[in-house]
Parts: C-alpha cells; sequence; structure tokens
C-alpha cells in the first residue's frame, strides 16, 4: 500500500554511502564481490551504488511485492549484475538461502530496515541474513537513533510501545540506542568495527526550519572463523 500511494517519489536516491562507508570503496577497490541490500524497496541504494561501484554484484530483496517490481522494471536493472526478490526477513521459512548461496555475499546493507521490525522480530531477521554472509563479511547500517525530531513529534495514539511508533501512512518505525544495536548483533556473534550516533540538521528551506535528526550509524563483522548455524 505505501508504494502504491507513493510510487518511486518518497525517498532520495542514497548517493552518500560510499562517502560514509569504508567498507563499501574496499569493496569497489577488489574489483570483486557481492553486496546484499535487505529492504531494497525501489532501489534508493542499489542504484546509486551500481553506478559507483560497476565491478560488484548486487541482491535485494524487500517485503513489498510492488517495490521488487518496481526495481525491475527501473531502466538500470539488469540481470547480470542486479538480482531482486521478495521476501520476509522476519521468517525463516522461505529461507533466503532459496535465492543466495549460504555464505556467498561479502557486504550486507541495511539502510532504515530494522527499525520497520516488530523489537521481537529483530534477532531473528539479523539471524537470518547471517546465513548468507561469508565468515569476515560485514553488515553496514544507518537507522533512526533514539530521540530524534521525528520520535519526539509523534502525538497521542501513534505510539505502540516504548520507542516503537506507528506513522499515519501505516509504516512504523523503531528508536535505538548504539548499545541496542550492539546487542542485537553480538548476540548473533558478530564483532562491533563502529557503532555511534549520527547528529545532523535536516533543513527545509521552503519551510524555513531546521530540525535536529539523530541515527545510529554501525558496521558489524562476522569472525573469519564463524560457522553459518
Amino acid at each position: 500500500l505505501f508504494y502504491k500511494r507513493n510510487s518511486d517519489h518518497f525517498f532520495k536516491d542514497r548517493h552518500w554511502l560510499t562517502r560514509e562507508f569504508e567498507a563499501i570503496r574496499a569493496l569497489q577497490e577488489t574489483r570483486r564481490g557481492t553486496v546484499f541490500e535487505v529492504g531494497c524497496g525501489v532501489g534508493n541504494t542499489i542504484f546509486p551504488l551500481r553506478e559507483e561501484c560497476p565491478d560488484l554484484f548486487f541482491y535485494g530483496c524487500d517485503l513489498s511485492p510492488r517495490a521488487v517490481e518496481m526495481v525491475k522494471s527501473h531502466p538500470d536493472y539488469t540481470p547480470d549484475k542486479i538480482t531482486c526478490f521478495q521476501s520476509d526477513i522476519t521468517c525463516p521459512d522461505p529461507p533466503l538461502t532459496d535465492h543466495i548461496s549460504p555464505g556467498s555475499v561479502d557486504l550486507i546493507t541495511l539502510i532504515y530496515c530494522l527499525s520497520a521490525i516488530s523489537p521481537e522480530k529483530m534477532s531473528t531477521a539479523v539471524k537470518n541474513i547471517k546465513q548468507v554472509l561469508k565468515p569476515g563479511g560485514n553488515v553496514i547500517l544507518r537507522d533512526y537513533g533514539l530521540y530524534d525530531h521525528a520520535m519526539l513529534r509523534f502525538k497521542s495514539g501513534h505510539k505502540i510501545q516504548d520507542q516503537f511508533y506507528k506513522r499515519q501512512d501505516g509504516t512504523r518505525a523503531y528508536y535505538f540506542t548504539t548499545e541496542e544495536m550492539a546487542a542485537l548483533f553480538e548476540d548473533e556473534g558478530f564483532e562491533v568495527v563502529f557503532n555511534y550516533y549520527v547528529q545532523k540538521e535536516t533543513s527545509n528551506k521552503k519551510a524555513g526550519i531546521s530540525v535536529p535528526r539523530i541515527f545510529v550509524q554501525s558496521q558489524f563483522r562476522l569472525p573469519s572463523d564463524s560457522s553459518l548455524s
């Protein structure tokens, strides 16, 4: 329903990813590798990365079949470089390994993805994506941080539980602490590379306002001696 209402115009293309995450640049420098974008939406991460990292192969998945079809209909979608499929990463069945070989992905991106998942299902999501990540591979993410302006402006009736809210369009958002984010991945055997808050001012020149935003930005590595179990 969200993508039916908003088409591909809601989110901006994320051209900042290679600037913020050295792991992407390092992978491109090898001129080989596989990236898996979880919660790919309509391709706002995949297509900018495809442009900047032409030697990499990309997988993408999203809960929304409509979003997946919009990715596949994009003029830059080429099956020899991008494979996109529908999947619910909070469910172990059908497994991601129906689409991606176990332990074959070098880098997983989670950009504003985990926050849309019910807190009690987040650990299952991390466990599921771990199945396709290579030992020594990395997960990079940015998501909403506790006390972000968007969280503070929710009106009564939108709170589902502590730190978890429902927007007017029906989508949901959880607001993380860095401690929660680290625990989520450490409990599944990941190592913390970095995990910190990003504070930014977002300006709306037309409305003449500037608001403070808080995000959590992290990189987690699966140890080289990890098994897929």
